[in-house]
């Protein structure tokens, strides 16, 4: 993609709206430079980014994206909606976790490979704490307010 007006319009056409500020900030997160022919990856997966903004991009990315984690065995599983593992795999290959050798990305589930079954459950641990996260401020979102909660009282005559 030559400019991020075309990859936006991209975007647009296939149903994602996004604004050109996120475009660019998700773009140098991404590790993409703008070159003469166009944006281009660095050589080396987040090479640009430090290490605490990639842990940053990871968390993230994990609360928009991940539906589910779950360790099996020597394996993680996570589930994504439709199209969004490839992303979600990057993010955990870039962050540079410990106790992880690699991912494989599907259409919506990854496989994160970790040499051993410990390693699986802290990895498995890591993964959900953006999740939890995520989960309670929905459930304070949904909490009923005690404040402005009525109550009927029963009068006795």
């Amino acid at each position: 993609m030559r400019s991020q007006a075309g990859l936006r319009s991209l975007l647009l056409g296939r149903g994602f709206t996004v604004a050109q500020p996120t475009l660019s900030r998700d773009l140098r997160e991404l590790g993409l430079a703008r070159t003469p022919t166009g944006y281009a990856a660095a050589a080396e997966p987040g090479a640009w980014a430090k290490p605490a903004s990639r842990a940053d991009a990871l968390d993230r990315v994990l609360a928009q994206m991940v539906l589910a984690v779950q360790a099996a065995g020597a394996l993680v599983i996570v589930k994504t909606p439709p199209a969004g593992a490839h992303p979600v795999a990057r993010a955990i290959d870039e962050a540079a976790l410990d106790g992880v050798a690699g991912t494989i990305a599907g259409d919506d589930t990854i496989f994160v490979a970790t040499p051993d079954a410990a390693s699986a459950r802290r990895v498995e641990r890591r993964l959900r704490l953006p999740l939890r996260a995520v989960r309670r401020a929905q459930a304070r979102r949904t909490a009923p307010d005690p404040i402005t909660q009525v109550r009927t009282w029963r009068i006795r005559t």
